[in-house]
């Protein structure tokens, strides 16, 4: 299982992620370009000293993100995309070991190409008077749900 972030906008929410990529061996793509400057200062904060621990790809371009998954496809799987314009609700949803959980931007989510592109497109049931979860706790709950569904949680001792 991977997650990727669609032209992160907020640095914080990006090096939570790398954070939570290094403690749970989830390995992240940052899809380029970044709404903010990419760099180990800009991550450092949020990230703190698990940088270090984390995975990750940087791919300049949505089609450069596409080329390396279709060389790669025993590391990168379906693009399972989570949207608030879903219908089917993740909890609902069997996942798979290679699935690839895509993120869209904080500001924008992703273009309707991507959109149309996803192998599967899920949304978090909550509220209807709200408009959306924090992006990094969106991926939070939905990594939890298909890390727990593959058995890929990091063994304990």
């Amino acid at each position: 299982m991977r997650l990727a972030l669609f032209q992160p906008d907020i640095p914080q929410n990006t090096g939570t992620l790398l954070r939570l990529g290094a403690c749970l061996d989830l390995p992240l793509d940052i899809i380029e370009p970044c709404g903010f400057i990419f760099n180990e200062k800009a991550m450092k904060r949020a990230g703190m000293d698990y940088l270090d621990l984390a995975s990750y790809r940087r791919h300049n371009s949505w089609e450069d993100f596409l080329e390396y998954r279709t060389a790669h496809p025993e590391e990168y799987g379906r693009i399972i995309l989570l949207t608030t314009r879903a219908s089917k609700p993740y909890t609902d949803f069997k996942f798979a070991p290679n699935d690839i959980i895509l993120m869209g931007r904080e500001s924008a989510g992703v273009p309707e190409a991507v959109h149309q592109l996803a192998d599967a497109r899920l949304l978090i049931p909550m509220n209807q008077n709200a408009r959306s979860i924090n992006v990094a706790v969106s991926a939070v709950m939905v990594i939890g749900e298909g890390l727990r569904q593959t058995n890929l949680f990091p063994k304990w001792l």
